[in-house]
């Protein structure tokens, strides 16, 4: 509390220095993170410093100011590769990143040595979809399929005797791509579809284990809609099924409870930047017992106990460690406060205006990742009139795309609703205030944007829009 407590107040400082000589308004509008070179900055520098609220936290999270004085030493002082053995630099480097294993490993009740760093999420779910196998096959077969293999990966790997595959519609896209590259090499795979809630079907699953099953892969919180997925019994069909199982969680670690033995879960994927870390360093937790093997993706040094090879950038991993142990810390602070702060933005919304659609299940949901649509309101302009607070219409990774979100296609969304759709992101730093002033922008603009739309004028008159024939001229 102290802390954020003054990490406002430093923030409210430096923008009222900044803009002590300027007539632009503030409100809804952030100093960059960096100050002017000038002490006393001009009006047109000023200017230049002011940026829009950030409400795009699925996208990334800011770098919490407790992470950085921990990443701080080790790219001044302590800067030694932590795999040099001969010396005090390495020693102190290596000393810094197995602490920073065990922080991460801590938060998702794993052991430090099921912990591999990689560069981020996307990597590690390369990583789990690709690269694994069973410890547990018999020795002639492991060596007749050493003998017989020449792919880097899991399934690749697996592919003597297990060529499929079981994921959802509502993936990742990595997780999506990963899947479509081994249906390229002769696996066979299956997308489950979700629910209109954006849950899958337990049954269903259960039905699509095959005798051949290598993998389900199925993340925790969709990045779209927040939609949490019953990781803990889907573990348990694949605990019994003796399949593995491996969770997309770049959205769930550090805002939910995980713990991996409990739930069942055989692999893992983290990001850094999700959990108010650094950019450019994630994890992988691969189960150690029942053991999981993987093949590495990409050959080298054999760091990180052969699974991924590389330097270990010291300063990113202490970074996701320091980020792993103040979620842990701060995780139910913050999820009362999120969600508290999610249920005033949804209902202010609601209860002005007309023809809001909250995408995703609304009680097995993720409070931080608010996913509405405005009906007859075209998604861009809203962004485009919303200059002064960051929102997305959805994944960044594919939010340059003119197509409608492939996750609200697959819950049955309308292409007009999923057209219209903007995501609230609300996390850790986010105040009341910027809730409010998000709300009341939001509010203004799509009134004024329907004001403008014929289709809102005629539903206004009673007509039915999908009575209507449309034909092209």
């Amino acid at each position: 509390m102290l802390l954020r407590a003054a990490w406002r107040r430093a923030s409210l400082a430096a923008t009222s220095v900044a803009l002590r000589r300027s007539s632009v308004p503030t409100r809804g509008l952030r100093l960059r993170d960096h100050a002017p070179h000038s002490a006393v900055p001009s009006e047109a520098e000023a200017e230049a410093v002011l940026r829009p609220l950030y409400m795009d936290l699925q996208a990334t999270t800011p770098l919490d100011p407790r992470v950085l004085d921990a990443m701080l030493p080790y790219l001044v002082n302590y800067y030694g590769n932590p795999h040099s053995r001969t010396h005090a630099y390495g020693w102190e480097s290596e000393a810094a990143v197995e602490r920073a294993r065990q922080q991460v490993a801590s938060l998702i009740g794993a052991d430090p040595r099921e912990i591999i760093f990689t560069s981020g999420a996307t990597e590690a779910n390369n990583i789990a979809v690709k690269g694994q196998r069973k410890m547990s096959e018999p020795l002639e077969l492991e060596l007749e399929m050493v003998v017989n293999c020449h792919g880097d990966g899991v399934a690749r790997f697996y592919r003597s005797r297990k060529k499929h595959l079981v994921t959802t519609q509502t993936e990742h896209k990595c997780v999506l791509d990963s899947c479509r590259a081994l249906e390229a090499e002769g696996f066979r795979v299956t997308y489950l579809p979700v629910q209109k809630s954006g849950i899958i079907d337990l049954k269903e699953l259960e039905a699509a284990i095959q005798p051949d099953t290598s993998l389900v892969s199925i993340m925790t919180v969709n990045n779209e809609i927040g939609v949490k997925q019953p990781i803990a019994e889907i573990g348990k069909i694949c605990s019994s099924r003796k399949v593995y199982f491996h969770t997309d969680a770049a959205q769930a670690v550090g805002k939910i409870p995980l713990d991996v033995n409990d739930m069942k879960i055989d692999l893992m994927s983290i990001s850094g930047h999700k959990v108010y870390g650094p950019k450019g360093v994630g994890a992988v937790y691969i189960r150690r017992r029942p053991r999981v093997r993987v093949e590495a993706l990409q050959s080298g040094g054999g760091q990180e106990r052969g699974m991924r090879s590389g330097t270990v950038p010291t300063p990113l991993v202490v970074g996701l460690g320091a980020a792993c142990e103040l979620a842990q810390q701060e995780m139910e602070y913050d999820h009362k406060r999120i969600s508290k702060l999610a249920e005033r933005l949804i209902r202010k919304i609601m209860e002005n205006l007309p023809d809001v659609v909250m995408n995703g299940d609304p009680k097995q949901h993720y409070p931080g990742c608010i996913n509405l649509s405005f009906a007859y309101v075209e998604g861009e302009s809203l962004l485009m009139a919303l200059k002064d607070v960051a929102l997305s219409s959805g994944s960044a990774c594919t939010s340059a795309s003119l197509e409608p979100s492939y996750v609200l296609r697959a819950i049955g969304t309308d292409e007009d609703l999923a057209h219209s759709s903007i995501r609230f992101g609300i996390g850790r730093f986010t105040t009341e205030e910027e809730v409010d002033y998000t709300v009341e922008k939001c509010i203004h603009h799509v009134k004024r944007l329907r004001e403008m739309s014929p289709l809102w004028e005629m539903v206004q008159d009673g007509i039915d829009l999908k009575s209507i024939k449309w034909t092209q001229h």
